[in-house]
This record gives structure tokens, sequence and C-alpha cells, in this order.
């Protein structure tokens, strides 16, 4: 069994108190990014959100830069149409600069100030993108260059503000409503960020985003250790309570970077899949490369993977009726294109 069930819960902020004050003040980016995406249409009945200017936004992956682009594209269209100016989120998503000079207005015109986007570690080590296996150091700058490169995009594109070595470190709470966070600079030594002693201030915000990562649904049976659940090995991940459980994607990697979650998927899959075919998939490798490590650790898998007895057409069939059960309960009752047909509402964008 693969467990490919993804990371889609959002990681708490970790400050004392601040889950009280979700919908108070604070927001986490999934229910925020589902918002945005259905908000126009007619059938949806969900939470509805603010996108004050000035919003605070603490993150700096991929989903972070999601959630600054959609509170700019708010700040904007709105600062537009109070110009008169009816714009589609559209034609804003091609950037902010380029639809204000068609107008032939200067962005900062407008009066929107912008949201801030703050990072505990520097701008070059936001995984924005990631370095390939076994990276050589040439390889490790030059994906930090390109991280810096994105960044620098993102922001010509929907000119939000950002502070990198930034770690909140508290909330700031009036009248029953979070108004902010409490906010330290940052020492930063490899992959370790540290608080700067007496470096603390206070940042005050209408609204602040919590887009710190997802972590893997809860599920009964299943041991987790912390947030995760408990996984052993980094080639291929087994679950550690059970042997013929594998883990692919960010369910075990917790990044929510599409890429990086498929290139996973593939590698550990291909090795499951050589170990039931009774090959390690690494003919060749040298003595002593990582590609033979993984060879040994997936010749043991192999070995259990073999010792399993194959399952009866009945039990099969079992299997079948089960998974076609649960379908039908979530209403797929045929192919996965007429199930999409069925379920995208008739007007979204």
């Amino acid at each position: 069994m693969i467990l490919a069930n993804g990371a889609w819960r959002d990681r708490e902020m970790g400050l004392p108190e601040a889950e009280q004050y979700v919908g108070k003040g604070l927001v986490y980016q999934n229910p925020f990014i589902y918002w945005y995406n259905h908000k126009n249409e007619k059938d949806y009945h969900g939470p509805r959100y603010e996108t004050p200017d000035e919003a605070v936004v603490v993150g700096g992956g991929l989903a972070s830069i999601d959630v600054v682009k959609v509170l700019q594209l708010e700040n904007y269209e709105r600062a537009l149409k109070a110009r008169g100016i009816e714009i589609s989120m559209h034609e804003l998503e091609k950037g902010i600069p380029a639809v204000c000079k068609a107008h032939g207005i200067a962005p900062e015109e407008l009066g929107v100030k912008g949201c801030l986007l703050l990072y505990r570690r520097r701008e070059q080590d936001m995984p924005l993108a990631q370095p390939p296996d076994n990276a050589t150091p040439e390889q490790v700058a030059k994906t930090e260059m390109v991280r810096q490169k994105m960044l620098r995009l993102a922001r010509d594109k929907y000119l939000f503000r950002f502070q990198d070595r930034r770690m909140t470190t508290g909330i700031i709470v009036e009248s029953g409503r979070m108004v902010g966070l409490k906010v330290a600079e940052t020492k930063v030594e490899g992959r370790k960020a540290e608080p700067i002693p007496a470096s603390e201030q206070e940042l005050r915000s209408p609204l602040v985003v919590s887009s710190i990562g997802s972590v893997p649904e809860k599920l009964s049976g299943i041991n987790m250790n912390g947030e995760y659940y408990t996984f052993a090995g980094k080639d291929v991940p087994r679950y550690s309570a059970m042997d013929r459980v594998f883990g692919v994607g960010n369910v075990v990697t917790g990044q929510g970077n599409i890429r990086v979650s498929l290139v996973h998927s593939q590698k550990v899959t291909k090795r499951v899949v050589d170990c039931m075919k009774g090959s390690d998939g690494n003919a060749g490798a040298p003595v002593g490369s990582a590609e033979r490590q993984v060879a040994s650790a997936t010749e043991v898998i192999g070995k259990q993977i073999e010792a399993i007895a194959p399952l009866s057409d009945d039990q099969v069939a079992s299997v079948e009726r089960q998974v076609h059960t649960l379908q039908e309960r979530a209403g797929y009752t045929s192919d996965y294109d007429s199930w999409i047909a069925k379920v995208t509402p008739p007007d979204l964008e």
C-alpha cells in the first residue's frame, strides 16, 4: 500500500493563544485560497474573508506567494474600481504595473500600500525552487540565485513588500481580536534561524495570514510523530509500524511544491515496483554510490514483498467492492472526466 494522500491541513502558527483568533484577525492559507477560488460562484456557501490593505503574510514558500498575490489583486482591483476602471482578476494577474500603465495610471497613485510577506530565513533560502539530489556547491548557489530571481519577478509583478530574517514571537490582541504580531530579527546559520536578543518589534496589521506549510490529515490507526506520519527511510519511506506500507509526495516531504511531490512519487513508486519485479532498478551502479545504497535498502524490502501471499480472486473482488462503495459515497459513479464535468461549477472562473 502506498499513502499518497498529501498534506493539506494548515500547520499551526505555534504562537501561544493564536488559535483563539482564527477568524478574528488570523486566517490560514488553505481556507483563504479556497474561498478566493470559489467566492464568485453562485453556489458557494463557505466562509468569506476580508482582504484589507497592509495585511501580513507569514510564510516564504510557493503557497505564500499565492496568498500575497490574492491580497494584491483584491486591493488593486478595488482601487481601480474606485477610479471607475473595471478590471478582471485575469487581467490583473498578468501584472499590476502593466495593467496600470495601460490605463494611464502609476500604481503608486492608487494609494495601495501593499501586503507584507515575512520569512524567517534569507531570501535565497526560500523553498521556491529545489536543487537536484546530491547537489554540488555550484548547483546549490545556482538554485539560490533562481529563488532570488523568482521572488524578484513576483514582487515586480504584484508589488508586495518583503522582509526576510523575521521570526514571529507573539501576537498582539486588542478588544478580542488579533491586531498584529511581535516579530524578531533572526540570525541564520545553515538551516537554523534563531531570534536575535532585544530585536523584537510590534508589527500591527488588520489581517494576518499564516502560510507556513501543510501537514497530513490525522488518520485513525496511523501513528504520528508530531505533525507527520512515522515514516522511516529517506529514499524509500516506509511506514514504521507496517512493513508493506509506503509513502510518496508531500505526505512524506511536507513540501507543497507540486514538482517536488511528483518527482518524489515517481522515484519511490519505481523502487517499490522494481522490488516487486525482483529488480533493484540500479544495475551497473558503482559500489558504494548513493544508488547502490538505495538498492541495498530496496533489496530488503523486495524480499519482504516476495514473501507476501498473493490475493485470491475473491479477495480482490472484495477490495474492489469496498473501493466502489467509497467512490459512490463520494459521488464518483463513472469515469474521471465525467465526474469532473459533473462537479465543476458552471460559473467557475
